[in-house]
């Protein structure tokens, strides 16, 4: 995964790094607010965090068609969680070696995919940082 330290207060990192994912294709097609989550659901207080689904429709059409068993890997997701005042943790997995861990990268259309994806949010990081 790719780790970037924004010096910017948590819902204006979210706000950059939603910008930066669209400059490279990628929609937000969900966001999990955990501490609010954790707040409804057990009662206990967390720093901010949050977890954004990010897609690349056309990639994620390839690698659906190639093979289904990629939806158990999408979307790609990417953290945010406040670590000190007016700062900020972004992390972006890693989609590539994801879908060699998960052994699916054999397949040359799916493969090509987790490539693109990979050198795409690589850019995404590199924008932020």
């Amino acid at each position: 995964s790719h780790e970037v330290m924004l010096p910017l207060p948590f819902d204006e990192a979210i706000e950059k790094v939603t910008v930066e994912l669209k400059k490279e294709g990628f929609g937000v097609l969900t966001r999990i607010d955990v501490h609010k989550a954790f707040k409804e659901k057990i009662g206990v207080e967390f720093r901010n965090y949050t977890i954004l689904g990010a897609c690349h429709p056309k990639l994620a059409h390839k690698a659906l068609s190639a093979l289904p068993e990629v939806g158990l890997l999408l979307p790609c997701n990417v953290t945010v969680e406040s670590v000190e005042e007016g700062e900020s943790l972004v992390r972006i997995v890693d989609a590539g070696a994801m879908m060699r861990m998960a052994g699916i990268d054999e397949i040359a259309d799916v493969a090509a995919v987790g490539s693109e994806a990979s050198e795409r949010l690589e850019r995404v990081a590199k924008a932020l940082a």
